[in-house]
């Protein structure tokens, strides 16, 4: 990692999905700012325009592409069809990075979801991106773009606690997912990385706040987060723990807290560097038991609260 090449996305094509708000916008401005090609995907038009028109005001160069498109990616059809928009767009020449940005989280107890809950959970905090990969890694290795592919996790990828059931195992996977192509698609010399964002403060955030328990709340009391234009900050340029996708890091993270579960739970993942993860390492084996056990406590003491809360519900009589 001491001599790998920074990435500069100056003139390549990039794709993003979720790309009209949130994170996905605030890279795509990066990305533009940066003299690339831009192509954006998300489900709602008017959101797309009004993206467009903030993308505009940060080109570089008349040369630049920059090009919206409404699909839903939550199928393998439909990310199919969005793809395919996007390379015909540049004479149907796969991008030459694709970001996946798209996604959605609806926290709640486990006992309290439905069967929609849990199939939704999966669908848009894993297949959002694994349909999206799988189909942009075919496409690339056809045509020999030795390109980037970048998932976002969360920190919840690396750990997590109550309220998330039906988000953080696709999290989980996106991990095993971006870690596994890693190794893989090196046969192609396709760069794989993935993003372990905290909270981020966006429209999104607010919206999950309406499901979300007030004991995951409480429990997240200590995360502060990151707006999205710090988070696109960190993913592409490693703002912090001298990562990000510039300097080809494989795990990207934003705040002391998850650089303390990477360290603590890398597996096979290489070290961003070995003096500085040591250091996470050793600072880890005292840090996350005691936040385990904070979290713990917490939650033992919400527990007569929460029982109540399901009398109140009907779920126990």
């Amino acid at each position: 990692m001491f001599f790998s090449k920074s990435w500069n996305p100056d003139g390549k094509h990039v794709y993003v999905t979720g790309g009209s708000t949130g994170l996905g916008l605030s890279v795509s401005i990066l990305l533009v700012k940066k003299g690339a090609h831009v192509s954006i995907v998300a489900r709602n038009q008017e959101k797309l325009d009004k993206a467009l028109e903030t993308l505009e005001e940060h080109r570089t160069s008349p040369s630049q592409k920059i090009l919206a498109y409404s699909y839903s990616l939550l199928s393998a059809e439909d990310s199919e069809k969005a793809y395919k928009a996007v390379c015909a767009g540049h004479d149907g020449r796969a991008p030459d990075a694709v970001f996946n940005c798209a996604g959605a989280s609806k926290p709640m107890f486990f006992v309290e979801m439905t069967k929609e809950d849990l199939e939704q959970g999966m669908a848009n905090s894993f297949w959002i991106e694994a349909w999206t990969a799988w189909i942009a890694a075919k496409e690339m290795v056809r045509q020999g773009v030795k390109g980037k592919i970048v998932f976002v996790s969360s920190t919840l990828g690396y750990m997590t606690f109550v309220g998330w059931a039906n988000y953080a195992p696709g999290r989980h996977a996106l991990r095993g997912l971006g870690d596994t192509l890693a190794s893989e698609l090196r046969l192609y010399d396709i760069g794989v990385h993935t993003f372990f964002p905290p909270t981020m403060v966006t429209a999104s955030y607010v919206e999950e706040n309406k499901t979300k328990p007030e004991i995951t709340k409480a429990i997240e009391g200590t995360d502060d987060g990151l707006t999205s234009e710090q988070a696109a900050a960190v993913l592409l340029r490693g703002e912090f723990s001298e990562s990000g996708v510039e300097k080809g890091q494989s795990h990207i993270t934003g705040d002391w807290i998850t650089s303390s579960f990477r360290a603590s739970t890398r597996g096979a993942t290489p070290m961003n560097n070995w003096v500085i993860d040591s250091l996470w390492n050793f600072f880890a084996l005292f840090a996350i038991p005691i936040w385990r056990r904070t979290v713990e406590y917490q939650i033992d003491a919400h527990k007569a609260d929460h029982m109540e809360h399901l009398r109140k519900i009907g779920f126990l009589h």
